[in-house]
């Protein structure tokens, strides 16, 4: 069992910045790729981004690419996500997720989930 809990949400106008973090406990946390997650109102949730157990490998959707970072602190069982230049359409709950597998884009293949964090960008 893994939990988590994600932080650093809240209120930014468009363009600025914003880093989420998400704290785990339970199983041992540098054995998973970690994933964050975005579902806007009325969308569906998608995929932001994604590293490897070891940091090494990250991937990023297409909309988020240039302006979002992922990272993660093996020592503090945390994984970031650095957020600028931010847009109204970046607004939604932002989940963060635990894998067993490699560095997937795919929802179906996180097994543990946080509760989310409320991002909202005004224009």
């Amino acid at each position: 069992q893994v939990q988590l809990v994600e932080s650093g949400g809240g209120l930014v106008q468009a363009g600025g910045s914003l880093r989420l973090s998400c704290a785990a406990s339970g199983r041992t946390f540098s054995a998973y790729a970690m994933g964050w997650f975005r579902q806007a109102p009325g969308k569906e949730r998608e995929f932001a981004a994604t590293i490897s157990s070891s940091g090494e490998r990250t991937y990023y959707a297409a909309s988020v690419k240039g302006r979002f970072t992922i990272s993660r602190d093996n020592a503090k069982n945390t994984v970031y996500l650095q957020m600028n230049s931010l847009k109204p359409e970046d607004t939604a709950i932002y989940y963060c997720a635990a894998s067993q597998y490699g560095v997937p884009a795919d929802s179906r293949a996180y097994k543990w989930w946080g509760q989310g964090t409320q991002v909202t960008v005004s224009s």
